[in-house]
């Protein structure tokens, strides 16, 4: 097992240039089974997830070429359905949650798709009931076999229909919108997940050929096609790799340009670390955060504490509360954080409080931060990262920390951020990989 050694304390300098949206490379990446045709895409991030999921294409028979390591050129024109009845499939695929968006495209394409139990972060239940519930209603039947462990779809034809989302689940949305591309008549979601990553994945596939309309809302009206063909597509910045950065710069006290942050997609990130206190500059594409002593929580117009939580697109990320968190420990003021939809994300806050952190954890999705205002500095200690956002946001602590700080199971990080260490060596951090 890796680990990281952190001397914190140093002030951080210079540029950083987040990575390809991790989340939507899933999605991007399981819609290359749509097409016989080649599909190149770009801005891929080089992280474990998403290169243990272009490994399961190819173990499916996808022709993958790497010209480098942030472009990709699939072609499934000749895929091996039976594979995703493996146990080998089963095994590597239950590690990997992004996984479950093969379901979509093997369903309007083949008619029949596996689905193994769902891996990825120990954040609390992640339920595929919105997934399963939108393929039957496109026609698909649904069976669950307990001797091999997969879900089993099948549909002779697929369908247009109407639905109404029970929740507006993005891999939820975007499974059901590539199976409905291909299905006969007209499909309309509503209540569907309006996130860039989906608005992405709408584009691309109009692109490829197919008739969807109300992109960018929670009304999606799709028009099935016989066929849709390739298609090159660019993926976003990380908008929760520039969260990240900002509130990395904010604890460390650290002048940090992030470098084409893809400011018209960011919604109301920016705004939220404000709140937090955090000057930021934008110049053109780019995000510059001054250093700053001192950053102090606002309080809402009563004078009342300022909670933060999280809220389906346009509101604030789920995946960015633990970095928000963090960053609160060294405000001055308080906030409470409301983490709404995984119940177990705010588990990691023990940490922060061994290092000196004032939290109180009131139940399993709050928790009240009252931010030191720098008073007290946090100490390093040995942990543990237990998913990838709760990582990355220990590895500011750790970073902002005095002493020497060491981080375990930083597999979790790097399933969701290329080469950090390096990145951040590059900005004057003092992190080595062990």
């Amino acid at each position: 097992m890796n680990i990281f050694e952190v001397r914190g304390g140093k002030k951080l300098h210079g540029e950083i240039t987040p990575q390809g949206a991790k989340n939507e490379a899933l999605q991007i990446i399981s819609a290359v089974l749509l097409t016989p045709e080649k599909v190149t895409i770009n801005n891929i991030p080089d992280i474990l997830d998403v290169n243990l999921l272009i490994e399961l294409l190819g173990e499916m028979n996808v022709k993958i070429e790497r010209p480098n390591r942030q472009t990709c050129i699939f072609q499934a024109d000749d895929v091996n359905i039976d594979y995703l009845h493996s146990e080998a499939y089963k095994k590597k695929s239950g590690k990997l949650r992004g996984s479950v968006m093969f379901a979509g495209p093997m369903l309007s394409r083949y008619r029949k798709a596996f689905i193994p139990k769902p891996g990825g972060d120990k954040i609390g239940r992640r339920r595929l009931d919105t997934h399963i519930i939108g393929f039957e209603r496109l026609g698909a039947e649904f069976t669950y076999n307990n001797e091999d462990g997969f879900f089993h779809l099948e549909a002779k034809k697929l369908k247009g229909t109407y639905m109404l989302l029970d929740e507006p689940s993005v891999t939820g949305t975007a499974n059901i919108v590539m199976a409905a591309v291909m299905a006969s008549g007209t499909t309309t979601i509503y209540n569907a997940a309006c996130e860039p990553y989906i608005q992405q994945l709408c584009k691309m596939l109009n692109r490829m050929g197919a008739k969807i309309s109300g992109v960018g809302s929670n009304l999606l009206t799709i028009e099935g096609v016989e066929y849709l063909g390739g298609t090159e597509h660019t993926m976003l910045p990380d908008m929760i790799e520039v969260g990240s950065f900002i509130g990395l710069a904010a604890m460390t006290q650290s002048n940090i340009t992030i470098k084409n942050a893809g400011l018209e997609h960011l919604g109301v990130i920016p705004d939220k670390f404000k709140q937090l206190g955090i000057a930021m500059e934008f110049k053109g594409d780019d995000i510059v955060i001054p250093e700053q002593s001192l950053y102090e929580i606002q309080t809402f117009l009563d004078g009342s504490v300022l909670t933060m939580y999280d809220h389906p697109w346009p509101g604030f990320t789920p995946d960015l509360l633990s970095i928000v968190l963090v960053v609160a420990t060294q405000a001055k003021g308080s906030v409470l954080i409301h983490q709404k939809m995984f119940e177990s994300r705010l588990f990691f806050v023990d940490k922060l409080i061994d290092m000196g952190a004032q939290i109180i954890l009131c139940d399993p999705h709050r928790a009240a931060v009252i931010g030191l205002g720098r008073q007290q500095n946090l100490r390093g200690i040995t942990m543990s990262s237990p998913d990838i956002r709760a990582g990355v946001a220990l590895l500011i602590a750790a970073l902002s920390a005095e002493g020497k700080s060491t981080i375990q199971n930083i597999e979790q990080i790097d399933r969701g951020y290329q080469y950090i260490d390096d990145r951040l060596k590059a900005l004057g951090a003092d992190i080595t990989r062990l």
